[in-house]
């Protein structure tokens, strides 16, 4: 495949010289869609340049289950029956391809209504592979301008969202350490809270950061909701660090505290309340001892839990809360330093209270032995990557496995601080915080609500992680292993957060609930690229030698590898290693190691294809 291949100038060459083209048909993009440009071809017509691009390369652009049967609603969802024909076109490439199943799969992804993947799904999945439309097409990724705007976009249908066709693409395929995003691939998939929030984003970077932000703030405020995962109760925590240079904009995740404030804000009110309370009594029992019995102080009531706080502090408060808490810190060093500390070393606690796990404490007051049954903290953290390396000092350290990991890229431009809306984003946010304590309140009534993943969810659950899981340890090896598992339990902890806020959508409330498809397909996608952005930080944190250790390769060798199409020669891979900026030796060597793991297959003289 060549660098600058335009499937569109080769089907205009192509009906110059006798072929002809379909009569143009109303596009199904939604006209809020952040890839919408000035139309200039039908969506049939590009969608039949992208096939016949593929037809051309031999290209198998869905290499996994998952991205098959995205592809067939991806089809029918834009052109009903029409897409039939080109869902066996596209799916000829796939080795065991076979025509009856795929006409099956078709019929029905067309009886399924409200999937929620778009056609936009079909054009990701070509340029993952290698292929994708420029210049003339109307549904593509923007390209970027000196400006920080997308050329020829179309002007957004509503001004309360930037999340629109000036929206830019945080992730160049031309820098080799750009990290990708994934809000790109799940706009108009979220529930409405979440849309809400990513309507005030700059950029799909922006956007990400402002997801998972707000996902891992309200992991601990959302109560009488759990799941069973590996035979065990969980809850929906989370742990988050945010890796930036200073000023790259990871700032911006203090929005999210306005959205668990309210509730912060009530617990102490109340807590203020009893303590009045309590210091009447108290005054009144100084007066009159004999006949009164001494009141019993109230139990701290917060949900925010400062990172500076010694280990004894930090179990006391969760105590307090029903084992509830959420540390919210936006210098990651503040952490690290409590855990460097005699008095404030809570790490292990932390490790335990990602499982839920009991943490067991001595009161020096008291000279009370206390048990946490079932912590539920979850943490919200940023910082440098130096930072990182002060939290966690190496990769075997158990803190590690248990984050989210999300590294910002720092681009050298500076946005113009006067453009954008005078309204001011805090407000924005408060309103937003309002809404969600409103919910929260209304979660606390109710009894308990078991959350769980459908049969058929479960089973690609398995699959893609099973999948995942043994093409990460042959590029990194068995250390690695720890973090691909608990993406799982996280991935999981995900669904459940989306699945519930659902409900603030006005879907029926019961003491069961499925995952919705639609958010099940989400945190899949968001999975595989944050599994990326781990392995990044895997890839700068010293390793403790041993025999699995010893050859780690490195996370441009991970970028590479995903950037590769499903099959290719030589020539192609070389094409890919120029784009990352990758010396040609160093990609010969990249091939030879990724054969020898099994991450690629040798089948024929100068071809190479990724297994299925």
């Amino acid at each position: 495949m060549k660098k600058e291949f335009n499937p569109l100038e080769w089907k205009d060459k192509k009906d110059s010289h006798g072929g002809s083209s379909e009569p143009p048909i109303s596009s199904h993009i939604p006209a809020h869609s952040p890839y919408l440009t000035h139309k200039t071809y039908s969506l049939e017509e590009e969608v039949e340049a992208l096939t016949s691009a593929v037809e051309s390369a031999s290209v198998d652009i869905a290499p996994s289950y998952s991205d098959w049967l995205s592809i067939a609603f991806a089809l029918s969802d834009a052109l009903d029956e029409g897409g039939r024909s080109y869902f066996h076109r596209l799916s000829r490439f796939y080795p065991s391809y076979d025509e009856r199943e795929a006409d099956k799969q078709f019929t029905a992804c067309l009886h399924s209504h409200g999937s929620g993947i778009t056609i936009n799904t079909l054009f990701h999945l070509a340029k993952q592979s290698g292929i994708t439309l420029h210049n003339n097409s109307s549904v593509r990724y923007p390209e970027i301008t000196s400006r920080g705007k997308s050329k020829n976009s179309a002007p957004s249908e509503s001004s309360e969202s930037s999340y629109s066709s000036e929206f830019p693409n945080s992730y160049d395929s031309h820098d080799s350490e750009a990290m990708p995003t994934f809000s790109q691939d799940i706009y108009g998939l979220l529930p409405d809270f979440l849309t809400q929030i990513i309507n005030k984003a700059k950029n799909y970077e922006d956007a990400d950061l402002l997801i998972l932000g707000t996902i891992t703030a309200i992991s601990a405020c959302l109560p009488n909701i759990s799941g069973i995962y590996a035979e065990r109760e969980v809850f929906p925590n989370l742990f988050l660090f945010v890796s930036a240079q200073a000023s790259a904009g990871k700032g911006r995740l203090t929005l999210c505290r306005h959205l668990i404030k309210p509730i912060h804000d009530n617990l102490k009110r109340l807590y203020s309340i009893e303590m009045d309370e309590y210091k009447t009594l108290q005054n009144e029992y100084s007066q009159d001892k004999k006949n009164r019995e001494p009141p019993i102080e109230p139990p701290i009531k917060t949900l925010l839990i400062p990172a500076n706080s010694s280990a004894t502090s930090v179990y006391q408060v969760l105590n307090d809360n029903g084992g509830v808490g959420l540390i919210f810190e936006t210098e990651g060093d503040t952490l690290a330093n409590s855990f460097k500390s005699d008095y404030g070393n809570f790490s292990d606690g932390f490790r335990k209270a990602f499982h839920h796990e009991m943490i067991s404490y001595t009161r020096r007051k008291d000279r009370e032995f206390v048990e946490l049954t079932k912590p539920r903290l979850s943490a919200l953290l940023s910082g440098t990557p130096h930072q990182i390396l002060a939290l966690i000092p190496d990769a075997e350290n158990g803190l590690f496995s248990r984050f989210i990991f999300y590294n910002m890229n720092l681009k050298l431009e500076w946005r113009d601080v006067f453009s954008e809306s005078t309204d001011c984003l805090d407000d924005y946010f408060i309103n937003l915080g309002q809404q969600f304590f409103q919910f929260y309140q209304t979660l606390q009534q109710s009894q308990p609500i078991r959350f769980s993943l459908s049969t058929n969810q479960q089973q690609q659950f398995n699959v893609f992680f099973a999948e995942i899981q043994e093409q990460y340890a042959n590029l990194f090896g068995l250390d690695i292993v720890a973090s691909v598992r608990r993406l799982g339990l996280i991935t999981f902890r995900l669904a459940m957060i989306l699945t519930t806020l659902r409900l603030m959508d006005g879907k029926a409330k019961s003491d069961v609930i499925v995952c919705d498809d639609t958010d099940f397909r989400t945190v899949l996608i968001m999975a595989r690229v944050l599994l990326q952005h781990t392995a990044h930080v895997f890839g700068t944190l010293p390793a403790v030698q041993s025999d699995q250790t010893a050859k780690r390769p490195n996370a441009i060798m991970q970028t590479y590898f995903n950037s590769l199409p499903q099959e290719f020669d030589r020539s192609a891979y070389l094409s890919v290693a120029e784009r990352l900026n990758i010396q040609p030796s160093t990609a010969e060597s990249y091939i030879h190691r990724l054969c020898a793991s099994g991450q690629l297959q040798h089948p024929a003289y100068g071809i190479y294809t990724k297994p299925h």
